[in-house]
């Protein structure tokens, strides 16, 4: 189990980067208020902010940052590609997220969803990769790919280091998904697993939709915790890295408070569910073209 784990907890990506295994979504945060909630995260001991450059709140978590006081290398930063296009297009989305937040570079970024077809996932891949070599990125990967995507997607650096070179294909860190015990995607966390690439869950607590379900008031109950600590707790034991979300802090605060407890091996069969009922979009299931 994950007796061990803390706020400070890490996971190493394939980059060789480190990534806190907790991390804060201001997705649909509004612009203006993105800063503060991510200082009250920073209070409350969260250091991975993610953002993305569709959510247009890069600049409010550059200014919590800044403003922060704690140093530039304690903070991981992720945004995101809003979807394959050219590569000049791409290295222009990523000048501009890096002058919007106003860093010299990009902890993570991902490919925010597989539409656009297999030459433009290519060229973005490829943007990415160049990027990593100059040191604008430190760790890339993608978000909402099927397995058929992410297939496409070894093929590709494949293909990308048989033109380029060996080492020039690029490294999968990171994927990113809808996950929580209803949606839980093991065909694809299993690809992950395999590959040691990260499984951030977005939506972990399903936005409050499973709220009052039997299975869920009652380990609530055992644990003394809420059902949103519950739910952080199943994703962080699962080994994904949950992405809790908020602008209130009484809830950024309890969301971080998932240390003092363990669901055990049947609390977790309690939250194993035959049942695939995403609660946001699914680009998951589009085809390759």
């Amino acid at each position: 189990m994950a007796t061990s784990y803390n706020i400070n907890s890490t996971f190493k990506l394939n980059s060789g980067y480190e990534m806190p295994r907790l991390g804060f979504g201001v997705y649909r945060t509004p612009p203006a208020g993105t800063a503060k909630a991510c200082l009250e995260a920073f209070v409350d001991g969260y250091r991975h902010i993610d953002s993305a450059i569709a959510y247009y709140n890069e600049a409010g978590v550059g200014d919590a940052m800044r403003s922060s006081k704690l140093p530039r290398s304690e903070i991981f930063f992720t945004s995101k590609i809003p979807q394959s296009t050219s590569y000049d297009n791409t290295k222009a989305e990523i000048e501009t997220s890096l002058k919007t937040a106003g860093l010299d570079y990009i902890d993570l970024m991902l490919i925010h969803s597989p539409f656009r077809g297999s030459a433009a996932r290519k060229e973005t891949w490829k943007a990415l990769v160049d990027a990593v070599e100059e040191g604008k990125i430190r760790s890339i990967g993608i978000s909402n790919y099927g397995v058929h995507h992410l297939d496409e997607l070894e093929k590709h650096i494949a293909e990308l280091e048989a033109e380029h070179g060996k080492g020039k294909g690029g490294v999968i860190s990171v994927g990113q998904w809808e996950v929580h015990p209803w949606c839980p995607r093991n065909d694809i966390a299993e690809w992950c697993a395999k590959r040691n690439i990260a499984v951030e869950a977005y939506a972990p607590v399903v936005r409050g939709q499973r709220f009052g379900e039997k299975s869920l008031v009652s380990l609530a109950k055992k644990h003394g915790k809420t059902e949103a600590q519950v739910l952080l707790r199943w994703s962080l034991q699962k080994g994904y890295v949950p992405l809790p979300k908020s602008v209130t802090p009484s809830r950024i605060k309890e969301n971080a408070e998932i240390y003092d407890f363990e669901l055990s091996a049947e609390d977790m069969a309690q939250l194993e569910f035959n049942e695939y009922s995403p609660v946001c979009w699914d680009p998951t299931v589009t085809g390759l073209n």
